[in-house]
């Protein structure tokens, strides 16, 4: 079917239809890489950098829960415990431990006297254990900045309690994190699992900087004390297996000032995941909770999803309709796009990939960008599955 002929075009209506829908997809496709993927390397660029004087920042308590990690504890709270701050204490709530924890916590207590510990009986209701074992960490700091990670998490430097405690004196009321996987080249999809990390931390800090928070993780994330007990505590989310931090937050953010760190020293590191198993059981506990998310944020991102499909459906289209018709220009336009996407993607993936330390890409970035989404919904079945099967 053609055109009519006052358009004066010699290309049939199919033409127009295909590179019209490649144009739409690949402009959205560039509006979230270049206004939302990339403000964290952006934000990090442009953020102030100049140093507080030690006498006006805050006093922080840091709260760890920790089950049967002694091992972790022993290699990672030193390094929590010597943090280069003048007013912290840590607070580690052993959670019915039955190895060497207890021990170990006495043992370190006489050597850091700022560290504390409690403990929550081992009868405790498992599906809100961890949440019981916060909230009781919270009552006992005695700082109104609580700055939480896990107890297999080690921060990236001794800076990292002071680039928290930082933006608490802008008047934040939460302030997000990242932390950086540290995975032995032998695991399983090694680099995949970098790059799904990276890209979840691109999108909550991404729209944490934009102003629209939806969730924060337990490894690396602060809010005041006086906000928890505000907001009931985790009295919203005490049905739920897990929710003990992303869906706090996803709860009270948009009603609090919140803000992020980016930098290197404000980072936490972790080897938690030493093979796939390991980290399907991580990500799917993030997928199953992601389902109670309230706020745009699905929205936001199911569409990035949906549009970026239809791209590459538009651009297989053009390609395969130019082979068949004999259409050169069709499948010139076709690939332009496709190659213009991949370097847009390729620069602000490369660029946020070394702020937050999740290797490099090539062309093995297209495979990773076609299968995360597919992934994502294949571990959210097992999830489901495994949440079902525990009722």
């Amino acid at each position: 079917m053609d055109l009519p002929h006052f358009f004066n075009f010699d290309f049939p209506l199919p033409f127009w239809i295909i590179s019209g829908a490649i144009l739409v997809f690949f402009t959205v496709q560039l509006i979230y890489y270049l206004l939302v993927y990339r403000k964290p390397y952006v934000y990090e660029q442009k953020r102030d950098k100049s140093l507080t004087a030690p006498e006006k920042l805050p006093a922080v308590s840091v709260i760890i829960a920790s089950k049967n990690e002694s091992e972790n504890l022993a290699k990672y709270l030193p390094p929590i415990l010597e943090q280069d701050y003048s007013d912290f204490e840590v607070i580690v709530v052993n959670m019915g431990s039955t190895d060497e924890t207890d021990v170990l916590l006495k043992a370190l207590n006489q050597q850091y006297p700022h560290l504390y510990h409690t403990y929550v009986p081992a009868e405790a209701e498992d599906i809100n254990g961890k949440k019981l074992a916060l909230t009781l960490g919270i009552k006992a700091a005695k700082n109104d900045v609580l700055l939480f990670t896990e107890a297999y998490c080690v921060p990236a430097s001794d800076k990292w309690i002071r680039e928290f405690a930082n933006e608490f004196l802008k008047g934040k009321d939460i302030v997000l994190g990242f932390c950086k996987l540290q995975i032995e080249k032998k695991v399983s999809m090694r680099k995949f699992i970098l790059y799904d990390n990276m890209i979840h931390g691109l999108k909550y800090l991404s729209l944490a900087v934009l102003g629209k928070p939806f969730m924060g993780i337990g490894r690396n994330l602060a809010y005041k004390k006086e906000i928890f007990f505000e907001e009931k505590g985790f009295s919203s989310v005490l049905n739920i297996e897990e929710g003990e931090d992303d869906l706090f937050i996803n709860k009270i953010a948009g009603k609090k000032k919140v803000g992020v760190v980016t930098s290197p020293e404000s980072m936490t590191e972790s080897d938690v995941v030493n093979s796939f198993f390991t980290w399907r059981s991580l990500k799917s506990k993030y997928l199953y909770t992601k389902q109670f998310y309230k706020g745009i944020s699905s929205f936001v991102f199911g569409f990035e999803t949906f549009s970026k499909y239809l791209f590459y459906l538009s651009v297989m289209a053009g390609i395969v309709s130019g082979a068949v018709f004999n259409n050169c220009l069709l499948i010139a336009l076709s690939l332009f796009f496709l190659i213009v996407r991949f370097v847009v993607q390729l620069y602000v993936i490369g660029k946020n990939s070394r702020l937050l330390g999740a290797g490099k890409y090539h062309i093995d970035l297209l495979f990773f960008d076609l299968f995360q989404p597919f992934n994502n919904f294949k571990f959210r079945k097992y999830a489901n599955r495994r949440n079902k099967s525990k009722r």
